[in-house]
């Protein structure tokens, strides 16, 4: 995933400057064009000759070159790059990021770059868990830089502990990883881009009379973070959405509201033959009172009974018209059977494919920020995904969705 990439390696002043020298090779070897950028204090502990036969290129540690005059633009340096890797990253570096402080080119190059950042501390452990350090790293991966924790071992100082930095072939797998889910991500872009999709979101209340009703627990979050992902990656979005306390703002996102099923249904058919296609993660109710009372029930000591009848099935009715160029996916939430009841109502339902969750999984389900999934297809593909975030599981289910239109 190399090929092709422009890479900045900033070297700080660390015993562990050594194993730059590895990460240069190996992103060398595998076709990077790789610039070095030294801190003063890097020359130290290896030479800048050293790095610049690695990289056949000039190593960098002043802002011109002294001889000539040449100046040497971090600014430009900056735009140059698709990633910047600061292996290792000392206490003190860490510390200047995280205030924004700019006394030295590679901080300047930092504070220009426009693309993702790696950082590797290196460092004696007691340094690397002082709070102040720990508050820094946290400040540059809430900036949305990349974090990629040091190792546990033997450390300069003789003492044992986290703070070594990671192996070279750690970082350069990790970034490795980046370029891929980001090429990947390219792709899913390409396929969902322009595509009009409907997304069902919420609950849905049926209404027993002007003050109850029945509902059911559903938070609408996987449904909204489906809808907002897809509207990220340029699909233009219908969302249909139940009673929630959750808002979106996204100039692809079209919000319908609803509060029954048969709203949701009556707004499904009316827009579904003009798109693309539909998730429909909804938590439609099955049933709804046969009666509404127009006026409030009065309280009392007696029972009472109500009687309840189905409600519209809008997958089984989106099925049933869903056309050749038209994808439909479902989700099951299940208690027991999981999988067996999923594929019959994949194939009742005509779905391309179906989301199964699960109550039993704890910190799945309604009301939470997480959940955990299995997608099942047509093929009868089964696969499990881990405990992720709402965001991460709509990732999942999105890149799913890629495969299929």
């Amino acid at each position: 995933m190399f090929k092709g990439k422009n890479i900045i390696l900033g070297v700080t002043g660390s015993i562990a400057a050594y194993k730059s020298a590895i990460l240069v090779r190996m992103l060398v070897c595998n076709h990077a064009t790789v610039k070095v950028i030294m801190t003063p204090c890097a020359g130290e502990f290896i030479t800048p000759l050293t790095l610049a036969t690695l990289s056949n290129n000039p190593v960098l540690s002043d802002f011109f070159n002294a001889e000539n005059g040449q100046w040497n633009s971090h600014v430009e340096l900056g735009l140059w790059a698709d990633a910047m890797v600061i292996a290792p990253a000392t206490a003190n570096t860490i510390a200047k990021m995280a205030c924004g402080i700019a006394d030295n080119l590679l901080l300047t190059t930092c504070l220009s770059a426009r693309c993702p950042v790696f950082i590797a501390p290196a460092m004696d452990m007691d340094m690397y868990n002082h709070p102040l350090t720990q508050r820094n790293i946290k400040t540059l991966s809430g900036y949305g830089h990349i974090i990629i924790e040091p190792a546990v071992g033997d450390l300069a100082s003789g003492l044992s502990g986290k703070g070594r930095m990671e192996d070279p072939g750690t970082i350069f797998h990790a970034m490795d990883a980046f370029f891929r889910k980001k090429e990947i991500k390219k792709k899913v872009r390409e396929k969902i881009a322009g595509k009009k999709i409907l997304v069902t979101a919420g609950p849905t209340f049926e209404a027993i009379d002007p003050v109850r009703y029945i509902g059911n627990h559903s938070s609408g979050r996987m449904g909204y973070a489906i809808a907002g992902l897809l509207a990220e990656l340029g699909a233009e979005i219908l969302l249909i959405s139940g009673p929630t306390s959750l808002q979106i703002n996204n100039n692809n996102i079209t919000i319908a509201g609803v509060t029954s099923a048969n709203e949701m249904y009556l707004e499904c058919i009316k827009h579904y033959p003009d798109m693309d296609g539909a998730i429909l993660s909804a938590a439609v109710a099955d049933y709804r009172p046969a009666r509404y009372e127009k006026k409030k029930i009065k309280s009392s000591d007696k029972n009472l009974v109500l009687k309840l009848e189905p409600t519209i099935n809008i997958a089984g009715e989106l099925g049933k018209i869903k056309k050749e160029n038209q994808f439909l996916v479902g989700f099951a939430l299940e208690t027991d059977h999981k999988t067996e009841n999923a594929r019959q109502k994949l194939k009742r339902k005509n779905f391309d494919f179906i989301v199964i969750n699960s109550l039993d999984d704890q910190g799945a389900g309604f009301q939470t920020e997480t959940n955990k999934i299995s997608i099942l297809d047509k093929s009868n593909k089964l696969k499990h995904f881990e405990l992720k975030s709402k965001r991460e599981v709509a990732k999942d289910i999105v890149l799913a969705l890629s495969k299929i239109i």
